[in-house]
């Protein structure tokens, strides 16, 4: 049964065993994000963390587009007084660190499709890993509009593309398609359209069959590394490996070994 379009938008949830499919509703507009969507997404991501049940989130969109981005009129208020959609201590989507807010801590991923632009390609880069439609038109155009990306993505598509990549396409804000994106890592699989979210769920459930501590902190780790550098993040190593050890996950993962069986993991 279909969700109804609310003309603000919305971003509906449903569990599907250990995974959170987190879908953006608002097809009629392209999916342009209104501040209603901005605080749901941020409460949708904020319960992905807070359920011990859940491990996974995938984040996708009804209708033939992913997001067009912002929907100005309801934002450009915000923007002018220097605020924000998405209340204080709730996780926050786009993942900056942001004063006031959570990082998230497990793991994200996105199917993207059609119409990608700047929000889009924000969250996309904030998340995980991405899987993207062949039919991916993406760009991020905020100079077009005399604004500047704050999202994450003067950040990331650097880190990920090298400065002249990311500065072709964030000074002219043109529009790519799927090839170019995974060319500069901002995507790490492209299928046929009509596929992503299928593969982007397989992905997610594989996830979700390992032991939910160890991937927590695989995580952690390579994002630390990133963000702070491999020595700062190698400075954790065995005290990590250490408590993950002692966890009975890891006894499990060694009755599995000897038992030739799959592990059954029950995140403690």
């Amino acid at each position: 049964m279909s969700i109804p379009e609310h003309i603000e938008g919305s971003i509906d949830c449903e569990v599907l065993e250990h995974v959170l499919l987190i879908s953006i509703n608002r097809p009629a507009k392209r999916n342009g994000f209104t501040p209603k969507m901005f605080r749901e997404l941020a409460e949708a991501y904020t319960r992905l963390d807070d359920d011990p049940a859940l491990r996974v989130g995938v984040l996708h969109a009804i209708g033939e587009h992913f997001t067009a981005g912002l929907d100005l009129p309801t934002i450009a208020p915000l923007m002018r007084r220097g605020e924000k959609a998405i209340p204080f201590g709730l996780v926050e989507p786009t993942d900056l660190g942001t004063p006031g807010y959570r990082r998230r801590t497990k793991p994200m991923l996105v199917a993207v499709k059609g119409i990608t632009y700047t929000l889009g390609i924000e969250l996309m880069l904030a998340a995980d890993i991405v899987v993207a439609a062949d039919n991916c038109r993406f760009s991020q155009l905020e100079v077009k509009r005399g604004i500047m990306a704050t999202g994450g993505a003067t950040l990331r598509m650097a880190e990920r593309a090298g400065l002249g990549n990311a500065l072709l396409h964030l000074l002219t804000g043109d529009e790519f398609g799927s090839a170019e994106a995974l060319r500069l890592n901002f995507v790490q699989k492209v299928v046929s359209a009509g596929r992503e979210l299928e593969e982007a769920l397989r992905l997610a459930q594989a996830i979700a069959a390992q032991a939910p501590l160890a991937v927590v902190a695989t995580r952690r780790s390579a994002l630390k590394a990133v963000e702070h550098g491999p020595l700062v993040a190698m400075q954790e190593f065995i005290d990590v490996q250490r408590r993950l050890s002692h966890s009975e996950d890891a006894a499990e993962g060694v009755r599995s070994f000897i038992e030739r069986r799959p592990a059954r993991f029950s995140g403690s």
